[in-house]
């Protein structure tokens, strides 16, 4: 079970790590597009905010993962529960999300994982 629990840790890192570059492409895309409407300032206010709100959003849920992933490789008791909770979140984004959260809640919920993660003193 070590080994599965392994690849749902580098999973989230490497899923939260996209999500890193894709915040930063929103953010760039909104900001780059801003330079195009210079006469409308009110459409260059509502994209400014709808930009900044969407990258947050993803940069906010991205970490959340790979700070999960990286307590993972340590058997942290709560990055047991933090994977759960983004894995649930990702079970929404279909069909891959729902793939990879489908796969980390049921290797997060066996009991061989969870002893695994009651040990919490593993090398």
């Amino acid at each position: 079970m070590k080994q599965h629990v392994s690849f749902v840790g580098a999973l989230h890192i490497g899923f939260g790590l996209l999500g890193l570059v894709g915040a930063l492409a929103i953010y760039l895309g909104f900001h780059l597009i801003f330079n195009f409407i210079e006469d409308e300032p009110i459409a260059q206010e509502v994209l400014s905010l709808v930009g900044n709100i969407l990258a947050l959003i993803l940069l906010f849920f991205s970490s959340l993962g790979i700070i999960g992933g990286i307590g993972l490789f340590s058997y942290r008791p709560w990055a047991r529960i933090l994977v759960m909770i983004v894995s649930a979140m990702n079970c929404l984004n279909v069909p891959v999300g729902t793939a990879k959260g489908v796969y980390s809640i049921w290797v997060l919920m066996q009991p061989e994982t969870i002893e695994l993660f009651d040990g919490s003193t593993q090398s």
